[in-house]
């Protein structure tokens, strides 16, 4: 048998590549501070996008780093509810007479739950 033979190797275990002729990217390490004073690093690439806020894998709070660079203030809008929705569609008038217009037919039984419809159809034979 050869003697490059993996016998014996243990799944998951390690790796039996060298590091020969590998060149590695440009690295940083870039602090953060949390909170609660927990400081860690994390190294980067020196190419990469540093974050202004990293999770702290201590506490797990946002910690913020520690050259100072400020996270982007987000611009947030307004939550729009179902009202702002619908107003956008009709107008206040318009949704008055919708309302009146649907009330008359609950009312008078011809829309609604089924058991009201007996109940409404019931009291139209007696006074009929």
């Amino acid at each position: 048998m050869a003697e490059r033979t993996l016998r014996g190797a243990r799944l998951g275990g390690q790796s039996f590549e060298d590091e020969r002729g590998i060149e590695f990217a440009a690295r940083q390490q870039v602090g953060y501070r949390c909170p609660q004073n927990h400081e860690f690093e994390i190294t980067m690439s020196v190419e990469a996008d540093v974050p202004a806020v990293w999770e702290c894998p201590r506490c797990g709070q946002e910690a913020l780093s520690v050259s100072g660079e400020q996270p982007e203030a987000k611009a947030e809008k307004p939550a729009r509810t179902h009202w702002d929705m619908l107003l956008e569609r009709r107008s206040e008038k318009e949704l008055e007479d919708i309302l009146k217009e649907r009330l008359e037919l609950l009312r008078g039984g011809e829309i609604g739950p089924a058991h009201l419809h007996r109940a409404n159809a019931k009291k139209r034979k007696a006074s009929a």
